[in-house]
């Protein structure tokens, strides 16, 4: 069991951020800081007060942590960036918001005495002496403080302050990680009421010194408890108010949203897995058809995230095509026009949008990276569009004189005419390129609709549906913004961005198949129909070919494909190397390529050349950054592993940017975070000469200064499959629709056949509604129970098993003996079902049905199930109640393994 905490980050839009440049505008761009630790860089949008990001993010994060930042720089070419402000949200404003945090909000000032961070290690004890108490206060070591000095260290030194005496430690040089030892004492007065305050500063020789935070500790709790010694957060000065400023920095939309979930043990999910996966397997035929009720009680808003979730589901299961396929069936059975499928926003259509992602991705960019590339690299003005056409932004031809708008026109065409032929190329040329698992998805795709809508008059309605996917919500989406599918690493510019846009709407035309419809929308496009009709007769054909695969060919390449270890992560670092005892040098790296799967991280000279093993997964203990100033760079990171004879090394890689690093780091913490001897710590200095110069300890091989960082990852659409976590989701998604589930239910069973009862005593109702809410509350009780969820009402609950009187009467009935075993009541109109939870194991009754206007004198009550672990066998009790007349109170006593059990009607 374990609590696993993630935010969810839009970026969206600044407005009136001030100029920052001689030209009356800046380069803005965002960084989010984590506990003062970058994780994210935006994109910077150059030349521009009111920038639009429009980027996502999802990061997994220990439930500790404290605040989330957003910075809003300035970038500069020739100095450092300048810092034009900030955005600053607690960990408890964000878990007040069940919903998330979301709007606009005031960019702040930095002020450098907030810009804290870090934690000192401190140990307090109050020791009697002849006269008075005396007041030690130990000052160890302090780890992760905020680098002040241009070689990105401190010379960090404490001063503790008690009623008016001063104290400091020494000095340590150029450390963010310094180890002091220090021991200070106070003569405490009877009933003091002071406070100790630890402040840690950075001396400066010449300018005056850096505040780095600060520890205020109640004396009197102090005294009441016994001596304290652990790690405490450094706190910033008290914020000053600066109501005045706000709004002169400009503002910042975003969306951010906290999500903590407490994930079971995967046996606790069993259950629910498997009912949902029958439900798969049946499809159509399936008597409560699950996923069409869950559907149904899924709202708009949160409809993706419920899709991603049972898209990652069976596909860990091994069933998403059978999912989709469901789906697919679900949607084509409501659907009477052929111009309206699949273009809403169903549970179809955004289940289908994730799996493109999840299993296509890599594909995407095998087939649209090389256009996308020459687009940015050319940097040509397009426009189609006369109304937009701007003679000035052209420049002049060869012949010296501005270009017409006919020449710009025509230009233009040629040029996205070129751009498309080539795509259209690719995308013919890359049937076996297509994930198997891809290609079955649109074969069944293919057929369902072709049965749904046969004729010659419906002929292009299923290669329509596989484009609405293929080319409306994935490759186009993808050009139009090419790097939130990372196809690039920056936003493009006006004119890019202009050119990626025609070419998006020229691959529309042609995935609707080049109808009048879409021809009329936009008659500027017409110069494009020639390249539009061919690509139409290449996608048809491209599309025949694609859904061309049996169940034997499928199964073939799944199976090829599983013998070869997927890159996880590739690009190229630069590695630098230790050697033997000398200096490390921060010149000695060497460019590769490298390439990280689940099995090894390996490098070669060039993507192509032949790779070589550099750590084996298994051996890697650590993967972790590296302070500035060991190589003059804060986009290095370290991964510690041992070698084949169990040694301890370290390999330090180097990227190019704040994100390359995160995404490395990331990739490498996901698949290895089962390892075994994973460390707790680690150094995140370098050992030069004859000590570390993080913490400047002699000791190589000692216990490092910094703690790991093993679980803050950043979530990508190729992540390994956690299974226990999406089922944990789907299970909160259907807790938050489980009153509409139960209204479901009932109408139900109001429309089942009056009368009917199971075929044997303690039978579990057939329908699967029934079992999925039955699965429910067992995973609510399971959470209840867990050391870390929640604590119920009443310590000591009493087992009632709530029934609905045909006359709704209350009773008065004295109660019984509390017990500790969690209970579960179900009331269903009709007749009257009972059920708990006796220790690990269930047991069910039911009761025939009750009748208005008359009780029965003798009521038989049924219960059947199996006594607790280590106690007698299974035993099987009937207890024979009886009807108080108008009150309608009817008492049913039983003993199941030594708990006592009532009916109260």
């Amino acid at each position: 069991m374990a609590k696993r905490s993630s935010l969810y980050i839009r970026i969206v839009e600044g407005k009136n951020l001030p100029a920052k440049d001689i030209t009356g505008s800046s380069d803005p761009y965002c960084i989010v800081k984590v506990d003062n630790e970058p994780i994210i860089r935006t994109a910077t949008v150059w030349k521009t007060l009111c920038p639009f990001w429009g980027e996502e993010y999802q990061v997994h994060l220990p439930p500790t942590f404290h605040t989330v930042a957003f910075y809003v720089m300035d970038e500069d070419a020739l100095s450092r960036d300048d810092v034009i402000g900030k955005v600053c949200l607690p960990r408890d404003t964000l878990a007040s918001h069940p919903k998330g945090f979301s709007g606009w909000t005031h960019l702040t000032e930095v002020d450098p005495d907030e810009e804290v961070q870090g934690e000192i290690h401190l140990r307090l004890e109050v020791q009697p002496g002849t006269r008075a108490c005396r007041l030690r206060c130990s000052v160890l070591e302090a780890r992760d403080l905020a680098p002040k000095d241009r070689n990105g260290a401190s010379d960090p030194f404490v001063r503790v302050r008690y009623k008016g005496r001063t104290q400091e430690t020494s000095i340590v040089k150029k450390s963010c990680y310094p180890r002091w030892n220090e021991t200070f004492e106070f003569e405490l007065e009877e009933g003091a009421t002071e406070v100790l305050c630890v402040e840690t500063w950075d001396w400066d020789l010449v300018s005056r010194n850096d505040f780095l935070g600060k520890v205020v500790i109640d004396i009197q709790r102090l005294q009441v408890a016994q001596p304290e010694e652990g790690w405490f957060r450094l706190q910033p000065y008290q914020t000053k108010s600066r109501q005045h400023d706000e709004g002169n920095l400009g503002s910042l939309q975003l969306e951010v949203r906290l999500r903590d979930e407490m994930v079971l043990p995967s046996s606790c999910y069993q259950p629910l897995v498997q009912l949902l996966c029958h439900e798969v397997k049946l499809g159509m035929q399936g008597p409560g058809q699950l996923i069409s009720l869950i559907e149904e009680t899924t709202s708009t808003e949160c409809r993706q995230d419920v899709a991603t979730n049972l898209l990652k589901l069976f596909l860990g299961q091994g069933l998403a095509k059978d999912f989709l396929d469901l789906l697919f069936q679900l949607e084509l059975s409501r659907t009477s026009e052929t111009n309206t499928l699949f273009r809403s926003n169903s549970l179809a259509s955004k289940s289908m949008e994730s799996f493109l992602k999840v299993a296509g991705m890599q594909y995407l960019h095998g087939v649209l990276g090389p256009i996308v590339n020459k687009v940015f690299e050319e940097k040509k003005y397009v426009e189609l569009d006369p109304s937009k056409v701007e003679v000035k932004d052209v420049g002049c031809s060869g012949l010296h004189r501005p270009q017409t708008e006919a020449e710009v026109l025509e230009q233009s065409a040629q040029t996205l005419r070129a751009h498309l032929g080539a795509l259209l190329s690719a995308l013919s040329r890359s049937v076996r390129a297509c994930p198997a698992v891809v290609r079955a998805t649109f074969r069944q795709l293919f057929r369902r609709v072709r049965e749904r809508f046969p004729g010659a008059q419906h002929e292009n309605v299923p290669f329509i549906a596989v484009t609405s996917f293929l080319c409306l919500r994935f490759f186009s989406p993808a050009i139009m913004s090419p790097k939130l599918f990372h196809l690039r690493e920056r936003h493009a510019d006006a004119r890019t961005s202009r050119t990626l846009l025609l070419l998006a709407k020229a691959v529309q035309n042609v995935g609707n198949m080049d109808t009048p419809a879409s021809r009329a929308k936009e008659a500027w496009m017409e110069p494009l129909q020639p390249t539009v009709r061919q690509g139409v007769a290449q996608l048809k054909d491209f599309i025949t070919k694609l859904v061309d695969i049996e169940e034997k060919d499928e199964l073939d390449l799944q199976r090829t494909l599983s013998l070869q270890a997927p890159p996880v992560k590739e690009g190229p670092l630069f590695i630098h190397r230790t050697k033997g005892k000398g200096p490390l040098m921060s010149s000695s790296f060497k460019k590769l390529y490298f390439f990280l799967t689940t099995e090894a991280l390996s490098f070669a000279k060039t993507p192509s050349s032949k790779k070589s093993a550099l750590i084996k997964l298994a051996n890697i203990r650590a993967a972790e950054k590296v302070e500035e100033k060991s190589f003059g760079s804060s986009h290095v990171m370290q991964v510690i592993y041992t070698d084949d004879v169990g040694r301890p090394q370290t390999a330090y890689l180097q990227c190019k940017c704040v994100n390359e690093l995160n995404q490395w780091l990331s990739a490498l913490r996901k698949v290895s975070i089962n390892n075994t001897g994973l460390l707790g710590s680690y150094h995140p200095g370098v050992f030069r000469g004859d000590k570390w110069s993080c913490c400047h300890q002699k000791e190589k091989t000692g216990q490092g200064c910094d703690k790991t960082r093993s679980r803050v990852t950043l979530q990508e659409w190729n992540d390994p499959l956690d299974h226990d976590l999406e089922a944990q989701l789907i299970y909160r998604h259907l807790l938050g629709v489980e009153a509409m589930l139960w209204e479901r239910h009932r109408e139900l069973s109001r429309g089942a056949e009056a009368g009917t009862v199971p075929a044997s005593p303690g039978e579990a109702p057939k329908d699967s509604l029934a079992q999925l809410l039955r699965v429910l509350q067992d995973l609510r009780e399971a959470h209840s129970s867990s050391p870390a969820g929640s604590p119920p009402s009443e310590p000591n609950c009493l087992l009632e098993l709530q029934t609905r009187c045909s006359h709704h009467c209350l009773s008065r009935d004295p109660p019984l003996p509390p017990r500790t075993d969690p209970a579960r009541t179900t009331a269903r109109t009709g007749h009257t079902q009972a059920s708990g939870l006796q220790g690990p194991r269930e047991w069910e009754g039911e009761r025939g049905p009750r009748r208005p206007g008359r009780h029965p004198t003798r009521c038989p009550w049924v219960a059947q199930g199996c006594a607790v672990a280590n106690s007698k066998p299974a035993v099987t009790v009937q207890a024979v109640g009886s009807c108080d007349g108008g009150l309608g109170r009817e008492w049913a006593r039983g003993n199941l393994g030594g708990c006592r059990w009532m009916c109260q009607g």
